[in-house]
C-alpha cells in the first residue's frame, strides 16, 4: 500500500511539472514585430515566462523586472538608458538576464545609478553580457546567490569622483563572479559585506583606483584572476579566512602602490600567486595568522613590505626573484616567518645537497630601512656606498631586524 501511494504521489508531481513546463510561454521582443517594447513584455509575461529579445536598440529605462523571467538577448540586442537613468533593474527570484549590450548610464553625485542593478532577489543570473560607457557596471545590494558570469564590462575613465566601479557588491552574499573582463571603472571588483562568494577568472585592468577593492566579506575565494596595470591591484580589507589562489598582480605602478594590500586581515591563506613588476608586490598591515606560500615575487620594487603590528605571518617557500628590495619593515621586532624561500640575492652554499643553503639569509637590506626613513635616498640605488652599508650590515647586523631570517633559503626556484 505504501509503494502505491508514493508511486502515486511521484505520478501527481510530475504530472504537475509537465503541466507547468507546457503553460511556459516564450515572448517575442523586435524593433518590427508585435510586441517593441521590452517593459511591454515583462508586463505581459507570467511567472516563469521566457521573454527573447532579438537584435536592434531598445530606449527605454528604467527597465523594471518585478516577476520572474528569463530575459535572452538574441543578435545582440542594445539597451539604451539615455543618459539620465539606470538600464535595467532586477528585483524578483530566479531571473536571467543574458545576451544583451547595456549602454549610456551618466555619473549622478546623489544616486548609485548603474547599467545592471540586482537588488533584493537571489538565484538571478547575469552572463554574456556587455555593458559599457555605464556610471556603476553590475550592482549587486541586498541579494544571495547570484551567478554573474562571462560579462564585459568597460568605462569611459574620468575622475574618480565621477566614475563608479565595474561589479559592485554590498551586503549580498553566496555570489560567484567569473570570468568577466573588467576595465575603465573606478574600482574593477568592489566588495563589501558580501560572505561566502567567491570571484574566479576575471581580467581586470586599467581602472582608476583598484583592481579589487575588498572589505568586511568573510569566506570568500579569488582564484587564476589577472590583476594588471591598475592604480593599485588589490586591497583586501577587515576580513578573516580569504582564499587567494593561482591570481597575478602585475605592472602596478606608482606613488605607493602595491599589487596587494593585506589589513586587517586574519586566517587566511595566499597562495601559488604571481606578483610581477609591482612597486610593491605585498604590503602587509596588521595582518595575523595568514600563510603565504608558493608565490613568485619577480622584478617588483619592493617584494613585501610588512609592518610591525603584523604577526604569525608565514612566507614559506616563495620564490623572490630580481626585486630591487626582497623584505623590509619598520621595526627590528619580527613576530613572523621566514624559512624555505627561494632568494635569488642568495650567495651561499649547500656543502651537504640537502637542497638548502648552509648559511641564513637576511633579506632585509639597510639601505631598504634608511629608504623607508628618507625616500629621497633613493637616489644613490645602486652607488658603490649603498654596496658597501649592505655588505657591512650582513657581516655585523646593528640596524637590520635580528630575528627576521631564513634560517633554511631554498638554492632552486619553487617550481
Amino acid at each position: 500500500m505504501r509503494t502505491a501511494f508514493y508511486i502515486t504521489l511521484f505520478a501527481s508531481v510530475l504530472l504537475v511539472s509537465t503541466a507547468v513546463a507546457q503553460d511556459r510561454t516564450t515572448w517575442t521582443v523586435a524593433p518590427d514585430g508585435e510586441i517593441t517594447s521590452i517593459t511591454e513584455a515583462i508586463s505581459k509575461a507570467f511567472p516563469g515566462d521566457r521573454i527573447e529579445v532579438h537584435g536592434g536598440t531598445y530606449a527605454e529605462s528604467p527597465i523594471v523586472v518585478m516577476k520572474q523571467v528569463e530575459l535572452i538577448g538574441i543578435d545582440n540586442p542594445v539597451i539604451d538608458a539615455g543618459g539620465e537613468n539606470e538600464a535595467i533593474t532586477i528585483a524578483a527570484d530566479s531571473t536571467v538576464f543574458e545576451g544583451f549590450t547595456v549602454k549610456n548610464v551618466t555619473h549622478s553625485f546623489t544616486r548609485d545609478r548603474a547599467g545592471i542593478r540586482v537588488a533584493n532577489a537571489s538565484h538571478v543570473r547575469v552572463a554574456n553580457n556587455l555593458v559599457e560607457d555605464t556610471f556603476f557596471g553590475i550592482y549587486l545590494a541586498r541579494s544571495k546567490h547570484v551567478d554573474v558570469l562571462d560579462n564585459e564590462v568597460r568605462g569611459v575613465p574620468k575622475r574618480e569622483a565621477n566614475t563608479g566601479n565595474g561589479i559592485h557588491l554590498w551586503n549580498s552574499d553566496n555570489i560567484r563572479v567569473d570570468r568577466n573582463f573588467v576595465s575603465g571603472h573606478r574600482d574593477g571588483i568592489y566588495i563589501e559585506f558580501a560572505e561566502g562568494s567567491s570571484f574566479a577568472e576575471n581580467e581586470v585592468r586599467d581602472n582608476l583606483r583598484y583592481g579589487l577593492h575588498f572589505m568586511f566579506s568573510d569566506h570568500s575565494s579569488y582564484e587564476r584572476n589577472l590583476f594588471r596595470d591598475n592604480g593599485a591591484g588589490a586591497a583586501v580589507m577587515y576580513s578573516s579566512h580569504i582564499e587567494m589562489r593561482e591570481n597575478e598582480f602585475a605592472h602596478n605602478w606608482g606613488p605607493s602602490i602595491y599589487g596587494l594590500l593585506l589589513k586587517d586581515i586574519r586566517d587566511s591563506h595566499i597562495e601559488d600567486n604571481v606578483f610581477y613588476r609591482n612597486t610593491t608586490g605585498i604590503y602587509a598591515e596588521g595582518s595575523s595568522r595568514v600563510k603565504i606560500t608558493g608565490n613568485t615575487m619577480e622584478r617588483n620594487g619592493w617584494a613585501v613590505r610588512i609592518l610591525s603590528n603584523c604577526y604569525d605571518v608565514e612566507f614559506t617557500r616563495n620564490n623572490f626573484v630580481g626585486n630591487t628590495f626582497d623584505v623590509t619593515t619598520n621595526s627590528r621586532r619580527n613576530p613572523n616567518l621566514f624559512e624555505g624561500n627561494y632568494w635569488s640575492k642568495y650567495d651561499g652554499y649547500d656543502l651537504d645537497g640537502d637542497g638548502y643553503g648552509d648559511v641564513p639569509h637576511r633579506p632585509v637590506r639597510l639601505f631598504a630601512l634608511i629608504v623607508e626613513r628618507q625616500p629621497i635616498a633613493m637616489t644613490m640605488l645602486g652607488s658603490l656606498f649603498v654596496d658597501i652599508l649592505d655588505l657591512a650590515e650582513r657581516v655585523l647586523p646593528v640596524l637590520t631586524p635580528e630575528t627576521l631570517v631564513d634560517e633554511r633559503p631554498l638554492m632552486r626556484e619553487v617550481r
